[in-house]
């Protein structure tokens, strides 16, 4: 894959953009029969959870399968709406509060494709600068909070943990920084807070930045984080592509979940956070499902602060893939 720039906490970070291969489609599964389309663009976060993936393209499980994936960075999939219901973008990583959210409102209908990682403590956090005076969540009372996407899995947590220490969603403020732009925001007092997931959370705490809460943990034990998703109308029109990619995400998986140090070799090359950054950063469990209570809690979360208007059957935002 080339790399392309982007920026993690004031270090140039490089995402691996493309796979080498020409156009063309119809060329055979290795399952049998032929591929509907094998030259796939997958949106991707520069978390950890997108370390699955990108174990897959390092083992050759892609190739294996027939497919080139180029990956595009974004910040979460309501992001790139317009590339996600034209089918210009094949597949996305995003937390299961977007996909939630997105399927709420009638934007397009969203599958969860393959469950990337659930949540553990230590991986995503709120952090305000070293010289801040807030050092607990009661102290966030009339504050201003950076999260990457408001309404999504960050926005929920956070939200979740000010109702823990007696304050209402509306005691704070809440504003859409990305992860690359928030250590920057906080040394100018743009924000008095950032909520951070891994690799960025360590990055901040190497540069300064003091962990004031885990946001995951006490009201948000046990929920799940994110994984891949595609369009009901993507599934349908590439079935035997869609299976391929299952089945080269799965075996990423597999390994992510087995091995630590396959994450620790991969996150770099996507983020080029140090790579010792990278092994001491803490990550969520990487399991081929998730936990549908965990899912059930979250799903609650997001109807109880307004974000989705119905709570939905958590068990039908799961596709099926054969």
């Amino acid at each position: 894959m080339r790399p392309t720039r982007i920026v993690v906490v004031g270090m140039a970070v490089a995402l691996a953009l493309s796979a080498c291969g020409g156009g063309g489609s119809g060329q055979p599964a290795a399952s049998g029969g032929r591929l509907e389309k094998t030259h796939l663009l997958i949106g991707v976060v520069p978390v950890a959870s997108s370390a699955s993936l990108f174990i897959a393209e390092k083992r050759g499980f892609f190739k294996q399968e027939g497919l080139t994936v180029k990956t595009e960075i974004i910040q979460a999939p309501t992001a790139v709406m317009p590339k996600i219901v034209n089918g210009s973008m094949d597949a996305f990583l995003t937390s299961y509060v977007s996909l939630m959210t997105i399927n709420d409102s009638g934007a397009a209908k969203l599958k969860l494709f393959q469950h990337t990682m659930g949540g553990a403590p230590g991986f995503c956090a709120v952090v305000v600068a070293k010289d801040s005076p807030i050092r607990t969540v009661a102290d966030l009372k009339g504050k201003t909070i950076a999260v990457n996407v408001l309404k999504t899995l960050g926005h929920t947590v956070v939200n979740a943990h000010l109702q823990q220490a007696g304050l209402r969603p509306d005691d704070v403020k809440f504003v859409a920084v990305p992860f690359a732009d928030q250590l920057g925001a906080l040394s100018t007092g743009k924000v008095d807070a950032a909520w951070l997931a891994e690799p960025f959370l360590s990055a901040a705490k190497k540069n300064g930045a003091v962990q004031i809460v885990d946001t995951i943990g006490g009201p948000t034990a046990g929920v799940p984080v994110d994984g891949w998703g595609v369009t009901e109308q993507w599934l349908a029109k590439y079935p035997k592509t869609a299976a391929a990619l299952h089945r080269a995400l799965a075996k990423g998986q597999q390994i992510a979940g087995a091995d630590r140090k396959a994450i620790d070799e991969v996150v770099p090359t996507y983020t080029q956070i140090s790579p010792d950054v990278a092994a001491a950063m803490r990550v969520g469990t990487f399991t081929m499902e998730s936990d549908r209570a965990g899912v059930q809690k979250l799903a609650d979360l997001m109807y109880g602060f307004g974000f989705i208007k119905t709570r939905p059957d958590v068990g039908q935002i799961f596709a099926s893939v054969s």
